[in-house]
Formats: C-alpha cells, structure tokens, sequence
C-alpha cells in the first residue's frame, strides 16, 4: 500500500466517522478490512496491532460497573452526601465532585446515569432548574475520568501504550502522577461551580436513603484496584495481566450472581449492556493504525509536528495540548487519542527525549477538551439526554455556562502543573 493511498483511506475513514457517529464501529472495521488487504498485514502484525489487554480491561470493567451500579451503592454514596449539604449550592458541587470520584473508577457514561437521577429529584423538590446541575454533574465526570488506569478509554490506551500501570498514574519517575494533576484541576474546577450556583441557597429536605440490594459488586470494585495496585508490582508480566483481572472479576461477579438467584437474567444484562460499539471500534482503530504505520503515515506526521514546533519541547508540548482540546471539543476522543500515541512516540524519538510530558499533555488536552462545547464528549451527550427526556431543552448558551470555565480553568491547571512536573 503505498503512502498516498493510505493517507487517503485514513482520511476518508476519520471524515465518515466525524459524519455518521451512529456507525463508527462499523466505518473502523471496514476501513481495517481495506488495510489488511491493501497493506497486506500478515496474520501475525493482525493479531499484534490488536491490543487484547485493553478490550479486556474495558469489557471487564463494564461489566462489573453493571453489577456495581444495578446494586444501587453508588445512588446510597450520592444520598449520604446530599444529606450532609446545608443548602442546594453545596449539593450541586458535592454531586459534581462525587461524581468526578466514581468516574475515576467507573466509565464516564455510566456514572452520569447513575447521579443524575439524585440530582434531578432535589431540582424537583427544590424548585430548580436541573439543567445546570447535570452538566456540572456531566462535565465533572469527564475530568476525573483521566485520573486512574481504569478511568477512561483513553486512559487504558495512554496506559497501555506507555507501559504504565495503576499506581504509576499516581507517583511516576518520582513525581506526582497524572491522578494529583487531575485532581488538582477538580478542586479549582469545583470553586468555580461554587461560584455559579452561589445564589442557590435553598434548605434542602432530607431524602429517604435508597437501600442497596447486595455489597458484593462494591467488594469486586475495591478488589479490581487492590489486584491492579498489586500487579503493578510484578516484574516481567504478561502483557494482558490487567485485562484478565478485570475479566476475571468479571466473572465471579457472574458467577456469584448466579447461585444466589439461580437466575441468568444479571448475565444477559451484562452481556446486553456491554459496549461491543466501542470494543469494535478500538479494535478496527488497532488495525487502521499499524496499517498507516506500515505506510510511513505516522512518521509523516511526526515530521509535520517537528516542522511546525521545531526543537522545542515546549512549543511541541503546547501545541499537543491545546491542539487537542480544540480537536476534542468536537469529535470523539477514542480515535483521535488512538491515532496520536504513536505519533507522540515518534517525536519524542526524533527529538531525543522522553515522552511523557507529551503523552500526558495529550491525555489532558484530549480528555478536558471535550468538555468545552454539549457534542465533546459521551457524558455530556448522556446528560442533555437526559434532560431532553425530562423536557428540558439544553441550548448552546447553557451549557457553556459551565462548560467554558470548567474547561479553561482544568486545563490550565493541568497544562501548567504537568509542566512543572515533567517538563522543566
């Protein structure tokens, strides 16, 4: 395959998935079947541009996030907290923090499905509008997905790509992790939504606290973290130990649901919620890459980066960041973090360096970017569902009330702070 024909493909394929969302899955698979056959990747660079460990630490984790959130734990947490708030305003900002916590741990989606039922019955009780709780409840979830290994798909990529494992996104090369950045970022993030919600001063009533069906799935979520802190310990590991965690765990869950409801019907929900959309998009997206590699079009653009940055790192750093907020504002974060990580490497090669400081600013670019407009990212399309289902019809204008300033003060927070850490 030559390099203009592959740089075509490439660009027709990232044009259709921009255009018809609904089909990426199927647009990455079709496009990776043309480079199997056109770049003429053998059985062997297949099976090797497919990344197994991650599809399994993603289908793993969704399905015990489904175990998780069916066993209503994460909606008595959001209860306790709301009911420790003196008045509306401190509520809003405890949801959008607590929400920011589960997302770290739990996908972004799932956990804006779980906290935005709390919120909308105070609004309804209180009065107020919710519009403006669930994007502050949506945005939040979406900063915090980058704080952990298993926060966020894009996470698991950097991750995996990196060869970084669950603590190393808390302390790495002797610095702070990314999970300190991030966090950082939250805090000054909550003092604007403070400073938004300041006029809702309403006494809040205190709510029936909903009763959780089965503490197992909470042990499975604390389990997957003690096992992936421990294998982060073990030298010389198989390439997919965190996936058959995740899996694993996936499974006792199903297991363990089974005898004791002698029912499949927890089973077949799992496997009828699991995101096969993203798992096959991941998985074209695999192949589509080592088939421009293959044609010289990651190197190409390394290139372009290094003519338009120079030898600068700081320059070459500062354009990944604010390149990807800008990219991630409007399309889907998954592939175009997909697409970047070895074009990072690849600068970081021809400028003779490390490159984390780069794939750390790609990762905060990426992710926070999408929370600067409603169609940046999946948790705040799921929010303005939500609303729209509860008729309540969210304009542009509204959710850059909050989206605006939560994005430029997360992400300058996190540009600055990476910086110091790994930059200087």
């Amino acid at each position: 395959m030559s390099f203009l024909a592959a740089v075509i493909v490439f660009a027709v394929t990232y044009v259709l998935l921009l255009i018809f969302s609904k089909y990426r899955a199927y647009i990455a698979l079709a496009s990776a079947i043309i480079f199997v056959i056109w770049a003429k990747l053998s059985f062997a660079e297949l099976v090797d541009a497919i990344d197994f460990n991650v599809l399994m630490m993603i289908a793993g984790t969704m399905g015990i996030v489904v175990l998780f959130v069916d066993s209503k734990m994460p909606q008595l947490l959001a209860d306790i907290l709301v009911s420790k708030a003196p008045n509306a305003k401190w509520a809003i900002m405890l949801l959008a923090l607590f929400a920011g916590i589960i997302s770290a741990f739990v996908d972004n989606v799932a956990t804006v499905l779980m906290v935005a039922p709390v919120a909308l019955a105070i609004c309804k009780k209180q009065n107020l509008s919710p519009v403006l709780p669930i994007i502050a409840i949506a945005v939040s979830s979406n900063l915090q997905g980058a704080a952990t290994l298993v926060g966020d798909t894009t996470s698991i990529l950097l991750g995996n790509y990196a060869g970084m494992d669950f603590l190393d996104f808390f302390w790495f090369l002797g610095k702070p992790g990314i999970f300190f950045v991030v966090e950082i970022g939250a805090v000054l993030s909550a003092l604007t939504l403070l400073f938004i919600f300041r006029k809702e001063k309403q006494k809040l009533e205190v709510q029936e606290k909903t009763q959780v069906t089965d503490y197992f799935p909470s042990a499975l979520m604390i389990l997957v973290v003690v096992l992936l802190i421990a294998a982060s310990f073990i030298p010389n590991k198989p390439s997919i130990t965190n996936g058959i965690i995740c899996m694993g765990l996936m499974v006792v869950g199903i297991i363990y649901n089974l005898i004791k409801t002698k029912k499949p019907d927890m089973m077949v929900k799992i496997f009828k919620e699991m995101d096969y959309f993203t798992l096959l998009l991941l998985a074209g997206l695999f192949v589509i890459i080592a088939g421009i590699t293959k044609a010289g079009v990651i190197d190409k653009l390394a290139q372009l980066f290094m003519n338009i940055g120079g030898n600068s790192l700081f320059v070459m750093y500062t354009i990944i960041v604010f390149m990807s907020v800008l990219f991630s504002a409007f399309i889907d974060n998954i592939p175009y973090v997909a697409t970047m990580l070895p074009v990072i490497q690849s600068i970081a090669l021809m400028m003779g360096i490390a490159p984390y400081v780069l794939y750390f600013g790609l990762l905060i670019g990426a992710t926070l970017g999408g929370n600067l407009t409603p169609i940046g990212a999946s948790a705040n399309i799921t929010g303005i569902g939500i609303l729209r289902k509860e008729g309540h019809d969210v304009k542009f204008k509204d959710f850059f009330k909050i989206g605006v300033p939560f994005t430029l003060t997360a992400v300058a927070t996190g540009y600055i702070f990476i910086w110091i850490f790994y930059g200087m």
